[in-house]
């Protein structure tokens, strides 16, 4: 028995030598990343996108319906001029655009008036007034300039025209007399305030600046443009612009546009970093009819590392006995150089490190580093346990792996935005098409707490409003 325990024992210390020889524990010092900087801070260039808004008539007109109801004008006081009178609206107003006057909106009002008038005097305390009182079915026909105000569209609105549907008549002291030289003159009396209230109820249902905040704070609102990345846009307005209203057949026309910064973040959902209270809006007699768009690409060492680690993944480097794969892969910043870092499992255990700078193949669309290298403990360590793995050709395919095509992520890219220019609407009544170019790659930067990626997109956007609410 003690001999079959001591030949059990060289077996296990044979098999533990045998082990060891074939499966090298490489010990590598660490090149340590340089201390991060918080926060993120790096030049960008501003996009300007162009919106043109144009909203139907049809909308205004309903908008001013919901606002004008029933009674609209009501003097009930007769001692100052004789006359008392009530306005009604009876039937929905029209509005349309006066082609022959330019940018003016022709708008028609039906009503109902009932007017009171009296004749006579009062002597010795004695009344000696007669009051009658009659109602009178016309069509008031109204024209308003328009143009648009601090956001606001505005009007100054005129009356042009009033048909009564019929003469209106009396009986004074038996006679049965037209009063429409009494009635016409009271006109006068209430036309303004008519006006006002057309111009009121234009200006209530057409302040187009808390529908515009409204809509760009769910713009910026950072969406996901791809679940395998985790990918997000994010855009962060700078400024407002917006021309004057112009008319144009059934639509008022106004041309909007945004400078902006845009982002790309890599991981979890950012935060919005939209600011009402810091946006300033501004006049501009003319904005150009194409969207050009600078995006920032942000991604993180940390997440930059798990999109490479699935590129290795499965991937054995060597030949014959002698094979190593990558389990895991850690990429940081070091002195204008991205350092990656591999730990192997297989004939060598362990981790190598190494140094490159990225560039980018505007013809293949790929991300690759240029000299892509042992650092230098790492390298000498390989000559001295691991020879077979410092080999330029092994480095050359590790290299290869290296390289990434972001042609899949750019159409990914393009892919989703375009959803957000076909028929997309962030709010109700509001519809948001266009079409865009190729996403064109600019540059790479690397900062100390991740890789920045620079894009531009050009391209056309349009807004639609139809059936505002």
């Amino acid at each position: 028995m003690a001999k079959c325990a001591l030949f059990f024992t060289l077996f296990i210390l044979i098999v533990f030598n045998i082990s060891c020889a074939s499966k090298q524990q490489l010990m590598t010092l660490k090149p340590e990343p340089e201390e991060a900087v918080s926060p993120l801070v790096y030049d960008n260039v501003p996009s300007f996108i162009n919106v043109p808004v144009s909203v139907k008539l049809k909308d205004i007109e309903n908008q001013i319906n919901s606002i004008l109801k029933g009674l609209i004008y009501e003097d009930k006081t007769i001692e100052d001029d004789d006359i008392e009178i009530k306005v009604w609206k009876q039937a929905p107003i029209t509005i349309q655009h006066d082609a022959s006057s330019g940018n003016k909106i022709k708008t028609t009002l039906p009503l109902k008036a009932i007017i009171k008038y009296r004749i006579g005097t009062q002597t010795l305390g004695v009344n000696l007034y007669k009051t009658s009182e009659f109602n009178l079915n016309g069509v008031v026909t109204l024209s308003s300039d328009i143009g648009l105000t601090n956001w606001q569209l505005k009007s100054k609105t005129r009356i042009t025209d009033l048909v009564w549907k019929e003469s209106p008549s009396m009986v004074v002291y038996g006679k049965n007399l037209p009063v429409t030289y009494l009635v016409n003159p009271a006109i006068k009396i209430f036309r303004a305030d008519i006006e006002k209230s057309i111009d009121a109820a234009i200006e209530a249902s057409m302040d187009f600046k808390p529908n515009v905040l409204e809509a760009i704070e769910k713009l910026t609102v950072p969406f996901k443009m791809n679940d395998d990345y985790e990918s997000w846009l994010r855009i962060v307005p700078i400024e407002i612009y917006s021309t004057d209203a112009q008319l144009k057949n059934d639509k008022v026309l106004l041309d909007m546009g945004m400078k902006c910064d845009m982002e790309t973040v890599i991981g979890q959902q950012p935060q919005s970093k939209f600011d009402a209270k810091k946006i300033v809006l501004k006049p501009v007699a003319k904005m150009p009819n194409h969207v050009t768009s600078n995006i920032v690409a942000i991604s993180t060492y940390q997440d930059a590392s798990k999109i490479m680690t699935k590129n290795f993944s499965g991937e054995e480097f060597g030949s014959g006995s002698k094979k190593v794969t990558v389990k895991k892969v850690d990429i940081w910043h070091k002195q204008g150089k991205m350092v990656i870092a591999l730990d192997l499992q297989g004939s060598v255990n362990g981790t190598i490190y190494l140094e490159g700078v990225p560039f980018y193949n505007n013809v293949t669309k790929e991300l690759f580093f240029d000299n892509l290298d042992y650092v230098l403990d790492t390298k000498s360590r390989l000559l001295k346990t691991a020879n077979w793995l410092a080999k330029g050709t092994i480095l050359k395919r590790i290299q290869e792996n290296c390289r990434y095509s972001i042609q899949p992520n750019l159409d990914e890219g393009k892919k989703t935005m375009l959803n957000y220019l076909n028929n997309y609407s962030p709010m109700p009544g509001v519809f948001v098409n266009g079409t865009m170019e190729d996403i064109d790659f600019q540059r790479v930067q690397l900062t100390n707490t991740a890789i920045l990626a620079f894009l531009k997109v050009k391209g056309n956007i349009s807004v639609t409003v139809d059936g505002l609410k």
